[in-house]
């Protein structure tokens, strides 16, 4: 094989790209996207939304040497019988074609636009004052005055922190009577949505949008948000227009088996567009997981995608949420533990004394020890209240014992290995290990668990 040819220029086709060269793959590979930009990470959009990350520090490494890269480049059709993909160049040089011995599509997601009376234009385009959060440009299209923020699922929550923090006049807007409340449950939502009005954060809840005109947001009860701008935060939706016009297989997302194959054998499919086991997972980790598989597939190896479980961290400084797998469910025993005076909340669902779906806040400690137990399906100490308040964890090493390529910091994609071999270099401080490995640069939430790394391997060679 020589050619591979890949559609998206995000975080899963950048890891793709890099993963292939670390396997050896000396074929020709080109990628194309549509932004002007070189790759970036998508996750923390938030950060540059508040200012405590400028634009180029979310940047990705360099492509690898060799790496055809063509930005501002839209791919607008593929043939798949000749093996040839159509696109077109902002810079006028206009319709250009890109030959492929394989197809990477990782083209993402759009963002859902609401039916909403007012939002889009005559044609499709969204009103003025009207905002998705999507790319680096969205963050700049942010103007003066209030901001409202419709939908508060984890975007929506992490946005209206971040433009709270930038300093801005926040309403969250959500058709449901809790934040998050998929996620978190009754309980969970409710302790969340009083951690947001303690940070200065409106809340409507329980009420529809249905109306927006400049300047103002109208919910179904007739009352009206001030709205200098309205910040959607409402879904994505798999970006498959290209993979169905091209004849390929498309339920929510682009069809893809274990081996990531659509089904064209030539094409693949990984990240936010792709669907597998009947699954778009929308997680950056799951992205990467898939690039990392068809990384090995396209290097020739026999090897199969497994899912990865779902965990979501939302980046939410001062706010410590986690949630795992289902919270519940028939037949699971169920552990909770409620401290609404100190902000702290949490639910475990058990099965045979293993994590089948949990919810923490404000449980920082607890966090990182249940991600491990749930990670590695390990059984829960018989200490359940010492394992949620984090006293549990302190008895062992806690992070020396992660496997090598466990992801300390989601953020950046840092795994416990990197994060060893820079201290073993000579980085043992937080600062110098987050200028070595950008571990603790995106959301900070990892850097209690840097920090337990770091006391674990200064005992380990002490």
């Amino acid at each position: 094989m020589t050619g591979v040819l890949v559609i998206g220029n995000g975080p899963a086709a950048h890891r793709l790209v890099h993963r292939l060269r670390q396997l050896g793959h000396s074929g020709g590979v080109t990628v194309l996207g549509a932004e002007p930009r070189a790759a970036y990470n998508r996750v923390l959009l938030t950060s540059v939304l508040d200012g405590s990350l400028p634009p180029d520090a979310i940047a990705l490494p360099r492509h690898p040497d060799g790496t055809r890269v063509r930005l501002g480049v839209t791919a607008v059709g593929v043939d798949r019988a000749r093996r040839l993909v159509l696109a077109r160049a902002d810079d006028g040089r206009g319709m250009l074609s890109y030959r492929y011995d394989r197809l990477v599509l990782a083209t993402g997601a759009r963002p859902r636009i609401p039916e909403v009376a007012g939002v889009r234009m005559p044609g499709g385009r969204l009103a003025e004052g009207v905002r998705c959060l999507r790319t680096l440009a969205d963050c700049e299209r942010i103007g003066p005055g209030q901001v409202a923020v419709l939908g508060a699922g984890v975007l929506g929550v992490e946005a209206a922190l971040a433009l709270r923090r930038a300093g801005y006049e926040v309403t969250l807007a959500h058709r449901r009577a809790q934040p998050m409340g998929r996620l978190l449950g009754p309980r969970g939502g409710e302790l969340l949505a009083e951690r947001l009005r303690d940070l200065g954060v409106e809340l409507e809840l329980g009420h529809r949008a249905v109306g927006y005109a400049p300047g103002k947001l109208l919910l179904d009860d007739g009352r009206t948000l001030p709205a200098d701008t309205l910040l959607l935060c409402t879904g994505v939706t798999p970006e498959t227009g290209l993979a169905r016009a091209a004849g390929l297989a498309v339920a929510c997302g682009v069809v893809v088996d274990d081996q990531l194959r659509t089904s064209d054998p030539y094409v693949h499919a990984i990240g936010d567009c792709a669907e597998h086991a009947g699954r778009v997972s929308g997680l950056v980790e799951s992205a990467w997981q898939q690039a990392d598989t068809l990384a090995r597939v396209l290097a020739g190896e026999r090897v199969g995608h497994r899912a990865a479980k779902p965990v979501i961290r939302p980046r939410t400084p001062g706010i410590h949420i986690a949630a795992l797998g289902t919270p519940d469910g028939g037949g699971a025993e169920v552990v909770t533990f409620s401290d609404p005076a100190r902000g702290r909340y949490a639910s475990l669902a058990l099965r045979e004394q293993r994590i089948t779906g949990a919810v923490l806040i404000g449980l920082p400690q607890a966090i990182a020890s249940v991600s491990q137990l749930y990670d590695r399906d390990l059984p829960v100490p018989a200490d359940r209240l010492a394992l949620l308040l984090g006293t549990a964890s302190r008895r062992g090493s806690g992070a020396l014992e992660l496997p090598d390529d466990a992801v300390v910091c989601l953020c950046n994609n840092v795994m416990k290995r990197t994060l060893s071999d820079a201290w073993r270099g000579g980085a043992r401080e937080l600062p110098d290990l987050a200028a070595a490995t950008r571990a603790t640069t995106g959301c900070g939430g990892c850097a209690p668990d840097v920090r337990r790394l770091c006391a674990a391997l200064e005992r380990e060679t002490g």
